[in-house]
């Protein structure tokens, strides 16, 4: 069951990595939505999967049973997924505004900063 599911994050990171190093800006905006699941995946893979015995602790019991699944990952997870959440939509907004003020969503054109008239800098002195 946990082999399927790291080629699963493997592949996920892969496909983040790549979308992340694109020049467009929405293509990386992708990339560190899934590069978020990817992690949230591997944190899930990692806390042990098990549906036999829930994280539960029954009446009379101080600790959870031995083939119980980990809670703390799954905890963890939702957490991150709230925050991965409203990291996104910052991001989204902040790549429309951008896209809006400059009207391209490639990082090369958006060099405000170095014009492509201007004149090159000396290269010695």
């Amino acid at each position: 069951m946990e082999f399927p599911l790291a080629i699963l994050v493997g592949t996920f990171f892969s496909a983040a990595i790549y979308l992340m190093l694109s020049k467009h800006s929405v293509r990386m905006l992708l990339g560190i939505a899934i590069l978020g699941n990817a992690v949230n995946l591997l944190l899930f893979t990692g806390g042990r999967l098990t549906r036999e015995v829930p994280p539960i602790i029954g009446a009379g019991m101080e600790t959870l049973p031995a083939g119980a699944a980990n809670p703390l990952p799954q905890a963890l997870i939702l957490t991150a997924i709230v925050i991965s959440f409203s990291f996104f939509a910052f991001l989204l907004v902040l790549t429309y505004r951008a896209y809006q003020e400059l009207g391209t969503d490639n990082t090369d054109e958006m060099r405000l900063a170095e014009p492509k008239d201007e004149p090159m800098p000396p290269i010695g002195y």
